[in-house]
């Protein structure tokens, strides 16, 4: 399976192919982690499928302070992008 690309810090490389969004929303299916992200550009919604490690990665990073990532700000790559 491709996965989708997400980051809780702004990337160093390659800034103009990442896109900036706030977690609506995060879930499991078969094994792997949803998270849905609104653009903040555009308001567009993009479903991310990623490794449960990537989510527990990224979740620890974010300012939440342990609490749950939704509003926080995330930068994304949807696979192919």
């Amino acid at each position: 399976m491709n996965h989708d690309r997400i980051h809780a810090r702004e990337p160093t490389h390659d800034r103009d192919r990442w896109s900036v969004g706030r977690i609506e929303s995060t879930a499991e299916r078969d094994g792997h982690a949803v998270v849905t992200v609104r653009d903040v550009d555009t308001g567009a919604v993009a479903e991310l499928t990623v490794t449960l490690a990537v989510r527990d990665l990224f979740v620890s990073r974010l300012d939440a302070g342990g609490d749950s990532p939704v509003g926080e700000r995330v930068w994304y790559r949807e696979r192919g992008g």
